[in-house]
């Protein structure tokens, strides 16, 4: 499973179970800076220097979900995002929403 960010997010048809709470936890694995949310979310808090690095985060995070056609909702204030994924579709979570994570994840290692 090595490797999440190089995946692709898959559409969700609406049709696909929710992922386990033993699925989930074996993503999990990948992204440990996130935290699983009553199986339901995954979420993840970052802090920066100012507004302007926020802003670029939040931008960029932008840019992936546009890019992979898989949305976060994102709570962003003077310093600080939160992000948090889920599958909206089914309510719950799917691989998509752990790829998502790592490919998040990778912009946090860029600096």
């Amino acid at each position: 499973m090595a490797g999440l960010d190089q995946k692709t997010c898959m559409p969700c048809r609406g049709d696909v179970p929710a992922l386990t709470p033993e699925e989930s936890a074996a993503l999990a694995v990948h992204v440990r800076q996130w935290s699983v949310v009553d199986n339901h979310h995954i979420e993840r808090d970052y802090t920066f220097r100012n507004f302007v690095e926020a802003l670029t985060f939040v931008n960029a995070v932008g840019e992936i979900a546009e890019e992979q056609g898989h949305h976060p909702d994102i709570y962003f204030t003077w310093g600080k995002a939160r992000v948090t994924i889920w599958t909206h579709k089914i309510n719950g979570l799917t691989e998509s929403d752990f790829i998502l994570a790592a490919k998040i994840d990778r912009l946090d290692a860029l600096g």
